[in-house]
């Protein structure tokens, strides 16, 4: 890699940690989304205490600062691999933000926006398992950690038995997908607990008369 791609490694990091959910709370008049709800700056929790519309604006805009990472990295950088390394240093950006002491958010919306456009295909599979979790079980933590472990295996599994991707997109994009997982393990635990609330029905943070 050049120092160039160094540059554009760092530019994605800084685009990465714009807190979009706190910055979008703040400007609602709602405070700071740290202090609500689960605490985290991400969709599903500006979505659960700001409502639907800002929870929205929340996950487009995580997911747009890196897909276009992604872009930035195919565009500019020198080696094949730059793309899914730039999407990964905006993905590092959103958990560990600098503006915000490197607390950041999970880095499901900011990952999708890496993954969809390192690989479609591991994605695809990634999806579909995240949906048959929600439809089954109703956990959006887990159903989120199993589709970061499905789409860590299946872009390994796609580049040594297809010669899908090249190696380093691989290995980034799985490693990525494992560092997701690991920002969930409050989550896991609440989960080995059982009080980790569904999605919806009984459980659920409504149901149990929480914040929508």
């Amino acid at each position: 890699m050049t120092l160039r791609d160094g540059w554009i490694l760092l530019i994605c990091y800084l685009a990465g940690s714009i807190p979009f959910g706190l910055l979008l709370t703040r400007w609602k008049g709602g405070g700071d989304i740290r202090a609500l709800g689960s605490g985290n700056i991400g969709a599903t929790n500006v979505l659960r205490t700001q409502g639907k519309v800002l929870g929205a604006l929340t996950l487009v805009l995580d997911f747009a600062k890196a897909a276009l990472s992604v872009w930035a990295g195919h565009r500019f950088g020198s080696v094949p691999f730059a793309g899914a390394a730039a999407g990964a240093a905006a993905v590092v950006g959103h958990c560990f933000p600098v503006y915000l002491k490197f607390r950041g958010g999970k880095g499901i919306a900011s990952g999708l926006g890496t993954f969809l456009f390192v690989a479609p295909a591991a994605t695809l599979a990634a999806f579909a398992v995240f949906v048959a979790e929600i439809l089954l079980l109703r956990y959006v933590s887990l159903g989120s950690v199993l589709a970061c472990l499905t789409f860590s295996a299946t872009i390994l599994g796609l580049h040594f038995l297809l010669d899908w991707y090249p190696v380093g997109s691989a290995w980034i994009g799985a490693a990525t997908g494992l560092l997701l997982i690991t920002r969930h393990h409050a989550n896991l635990r609440r989960l080995l607990a059982g009080t980790e609330p569904r999605v919806w029905g009984p459980g659920s943070k409504r149901a149990a008369g929480g914040k929508p």
